[in-house]
């Protein structure tokens, strides 16, 4: 099967992103280019991204990112095969962003679009960076997912849990604001519980040990924020204690859908057990969940970490796999603020 070269636009957040990725499935893919432009800064005095400032950074950068992606890639427009962009879940206004440009360079250049969901670009990721087989067990953990899924083939998942009320990362996020942590918080936490002693604080583990695989992080959030108005906490053994009943419930969690996986897909040989998304660059839930995967015959596989945050060359990607089955899109497809990975699920973001 030849192999197909695509330009990935990624602009669902606070990352203006373009990227060139040449391959086919299964994978592993060459990422030819790979370019991030950052809004942290932007949004850093308020916490968290703000829609409105996000949308117009997005307006301003792409152009020059998409630019940028190309030459890094020594390829003129008119040399990719496809244009692939995000067009959802996501703010709204950033992904018309990204989705319109692509739109504009595949009408001028004649090349097929590819509308992305972006859930399905962190679920294939692991194929990009590393060729892994169908199916496969995944946990798509962010600042605004938490999911576990057997993935079939492009297009095909199973939902076996969702989170009921925050997503992981989101919790990570809020705590970090509690605790006084710089933003974004999530890898505040993580550095500062090296540091912290887990077994300080006794904090809730929500839906362990409950039927089916769900998630919910809401009551844990909660129970921190009670902790730091009624007394004076050591911040570091907070964060230690909250990382560590994330970790109790991701493991938890992880195990039943395993059992899932197993019952569903009997003859998938140590099937792989894919951890991606923002949090799957903390190294703590990494390495927790990789200790659960060997001991219920699964092998383990993480996106290298560039790759685990939002960027345009798994956007890139999942614009070749889905290019290589003829899975084109008009040029009229729409952007949408929500998009769920499975049909019927409940939206969590």
């Amino acid at each position: 099967m030849r192999a197909f070269t695509v330009l990935g636009i990624e602009t669902s957040c606070d990352e203006t992103a373009a990227a060139v990725v040449r391959g086919g499935a299964p994978g592993p893919g060459e990422i030819l280019s790979d370019v991030i432009f950052s809004q942290l800064e932007e949004h850093r005095p308020y916490g968290g991204v703000v829609p409105e400032i996000a949308a117009r950074a997005h307006v301003e950068m792409i152009d020059g990112i998409v630019e940028r992606a190309l030459a890094d890639a020594g390829l003129a427009l008119a040399e990719v095969d496809a244009v692939a962009a995000t067009a959802g879940p996501g703010l709204i206004g950033g992904v018309m962003v990204g989705l319109v440009t692509a739109k504009a360079l595949a009408l001028a250049s004649g090349r097929p679009l590819v509308a992305v969901n972006h859930l399905e670009a962190h679920a294939l990721s692991p194929r990009l960076s590393s060729g892994v087989a169908f199916p496969y067990l995944l946990l798509l953990a962010s600042g605004g997912h938490c999911q576990l899924l057997a993935a079939e083939g492009v297009g095909r998942f199973r939902l076996y849990g969702t989170t009921v009320d925050d997503a992981a990362g989101e919790a990570f996020d809020k705590v970090a604001k509690l605790l006084g942590l710089a933003y974004p918080g999530g890898p505040q936490v993580e550095a500062l519980a090296k540091r912290g002693n887990a077994r300080r604080y006794a904090l809730p583990r929500p839906m362990l040990g409950r039927e089916g695989a769900d998630f919910s992080f809401s009551g844990l959030k909660t129970a921190v924020r009670h902790l730091t108005l009624e007394e004076k906490v050591d911040a570091a053994d907070l964060a230690a204690s909250f990382q560590a009943a994330v970790i109790d419930i991701v493991r938890d969690r992880a195990r039943a859908a395993i059992g899932m996986f197993h019952r569903d897909f009997p003859r998938a040989a140590a099937p792989a057990f894919v951890v991606a998304g923002g949090v799957a660059a903390n190294g703590a839930v990494r390495r927790a969940l990789e200790e659960v995967a060997g001991e219920e015959g699964c092998s383990f596989a993480v996106p290298p970490p560039r790759l685990c945050t939002d960027n345009a060359a798994m956007v890139a990607w999942a614009g070749v796999e889905r290019a290589e089955l003829d899975l084109f899109d008009s040029l009229d497809a729409p952007a949408r603020a929500r998009w769920p990975l499975v049909k019927n699920a409940p939206v969590t973001a």
